[in-house]
């Protein structure tokens, strides 16, 4: 890792932002303020490394204005995993120029990325309301992550990059939001056999990363592979029960339907 996550913590502890304008204090609304403000610290250290992930885009694109097209461009990312983590569709990569420059998305994998000696340290930003109790925040896909591992291990790359989570936890205090405390976690030091997986929430892994399990001790490669198992045989639980419940109850009703 590039990013001393136990410095930052003591950096944003006690810090504030200002109350959104809008008054809303859920979701996006309120854990921008905090994303950027993580983002400002990081940069601090690293000014030359750190990045949105549009930013870094932006700036790789730019830097090669003579390679243009989607195939192309790419190929500027040597990495095909972390292509397939960090790149555009076709027809907005295609489009790509100066004049005409990526935006931030809020489905970006990485609220923050961290680039240095070809090493990518993706993070992502979680903001908990400590007046609140909330069910766990959506993470990542299943669904992706399971693509993610298959390219890990198709590619053998397994030690250049990393998916961190960074969460704040906030109270309002007249007309700020308080940091009262922040936890860091790395996916890949979870146990992949205890990722939740909610199946009825666009196939969402979901956690507090406060209280991400940090056990894993294995290797990356095994990491990836116990993770496609897990994801597996979940899967296939859900299509039993989809079948049961959506299909069997009705199938008597298709006899001698054409």
């Amino acid at each position: 890792m590039i990013v001393n996550y136990t410095n930052l913590i003591k950096k944003v502890k006690e810090t504030s932002v200002p109350k959104p304008l809008s008054g809303t204090l859920s979701g996006h609304a309120a854990g921008e303020p905090f994303d950027k403000h993580v983002y400002k610290e990081i940069k601090k250290e690293f000014p030359k490394n750190t990045f949105r992930q549009y930013e870094y885009l932006n700036d790789l694109f730019s830097k090669n204005p003579d390679v243009i097209g989607f195939e192309a461009r790419q190929d500027l990312l040597n990495s095909p995993t972390v292509l397939f983590l960090l790149s555009r569709g076709k027809n907005a990569t295609d489009s790509w120029s100066i004049e005409n420059p990526f935006e931030e998305k809020q489905n970006d994998t990485a609220d923050i990325l961290v680039v240095k000696k070809n090493f990518y340290e993706l993070i992502d930003i979680k903001t908990r309301n400590l007046s609140k109790s909330a069910q766990p925040p959506n993470i990542i896909s299943a669904y992706k992550l399971a693509q993610l591992c298959a390219k890990m291990i198709d590619n053998n790359e397994f030690d250049n990059f990393t998916i961190n989570y960074f969460e704040i936890d906030w109270l309002l205090e007249k007309e700020e939001l308080v940091c009262k405390d922040a936890h860091f976690g790395c996916l890949f030091n979870a146990n992949p056999a205890d990722l939740y997986i909610n199946w009825a929430a666009a196939m969402q892994i979901q956690f507090h990363v406060c209280d991400l399990d940090q056990s894993f001790k294995g290797t990356r490669e095994q990491w990836a592979k116990a993770y496609l198992k897990h994801f597996v045989t979940q899967a296939k639980k859900r299509a039993d029960y989809m079948i049961k419940q959506f299909v069997k109850p009705f199938e008597k009703y298709l006899i001698n339907t054409k």
